[in-house]
């Protein structure tokens, strides 16, 4: 019995060595955590979400990284609390997908490296007077802005006698205020009659594009968020009543507009993840990555609405499928 005992023992006492150093193992090879807060699902950012985590799993290797995507549902104090709780887990990096998941994000951690993507202007989103395109510290990522001069040309090429154009845009998004600024300086100066419609929230989207539609040859719309959460709300307005819509990109246009001058957001999703996995191999130092944008642009347009409305496109543009 005492040889049984002490065979016992000695068995004990090597399986603990054993899972002491299998422990050992599985902490040296534990994945990294990465968080992403979503603003809102719509075609985009969701795009956009999609790229982050295929370049991730492409650079990092499959399982090297654990993704937590959480989605606000469009409310921004929803973002403040899924970001609090990425910082209380302690992940290694925060991908910030649109304005108010990445002013979220910065409000919550000055430790944590942050990406943004679908963000338009960082100066603007983050109140840095004389922004040159390094924020610094712990926030970088990629921007979402097309030439805003080249998509007021476009409004102007596909409907050169449309004299009242009519700016139509979320107040409470700080991008899209400034893309609206800049169109209509741009429109005005091509000798167009500009009227800026501005909504509060998806609650009186109805009423104010109604009014955009009535008093408008041509509605532009910025990428804006709640825009292209909502883009049945506009096409069941200015399509019946044929008044065609400009949009800032491809998955507002796709919704309700005719055209557009628009980025890929996979594509640019990608490319933050590409910059996560330079931060998280050290091979990069977030502090140091200039904002990076877009490397083309592509004129699409909607065919079904623009047959609908009789819109002669330009042999240039691309369909969206």
């Amino acid at each position: 019995m005492k040889k049984i005992i002490a065979t016992l023992l000695v068995l004990v006492m090597v399986l603990g060595l054993v899972a002491c150093g299998g422990g050992g193992d599985t902490d040296s090879d534990a994945a990294l955590t990465v968080g992403v807060v979503q603003l809102v699902e719509h075609v985009a950012l969701d795009a956009a979400t999609q790229g982050f985590q295929d370049a991730l799993n492409a650079e990092m290797g499959e399982g090297a990284v654990n993704i937590k995507v959480q989605n606000a549902q469009g409310d921004t104090n929803t973002c403040a609390t899924i970001v609090n709780s990425f910082v209380s887990e302690g992940v290694d990096l925060i991908m910030a997908n649109a304005t108010p998941a990445l002013q979220a994000a910065v409000a919550a951690t000055v430790d944590i490296p942050i990406l943004g993507t679908s963000v338009t202007e960082y100066g603007v989103a983050l109140g840095i007077e004389g922004f040159d395109g390094l924020v610094g510290g712990n926030v970088s990522g990629t921007s979402d802005l097309a030439p805003l001069d080249q998509q007021a040309a476009m409004l102007v090429e596909i409907f050169p006698d449309a004299q009242n154009i009519g700016l139509l845009y979320c107040s409470s998004e700080a991008n899209s205020q400034y893309q609206i600024d800049v169109v209509k300086a741009e429109l005005e100066a091509l000798g167009k009659t500009c009227a800026t419609y501005a909504f509060s929230d998806s609650n009186d989207l109805a009423a104010v594009a109604t009014t955009a539609v009535e008093n408008s040859d041509v509605i532009y719309v910025p990428t804006d968020n709640t825009v292209a959460a909502n883009t049945g709300i506009i096409d069941n307005i200015a399509r019946p009543a044929q008044v065609p819509v400009i949009a800032g990109e491809e998955g507002i246009c796709g919704g309700c507009g005719v055209a557009t001058l628009s980025i890929s957001y996979y594509d640019l999703g990608y490319q933050t993840g590409v910059m996560a996995a330079q931060i998280l191999k050290g091979e990069a130092d977030i502090a140091e990555m200039e904002i990076a944008y877009a490397p083309q642009f592509t004129k699409k347009y909607n065919a079904d609405i623009a047959a609908e409305l009789g819109v002669e496109i330009p042999a240039d543009y691309i369909v969206i499928e």
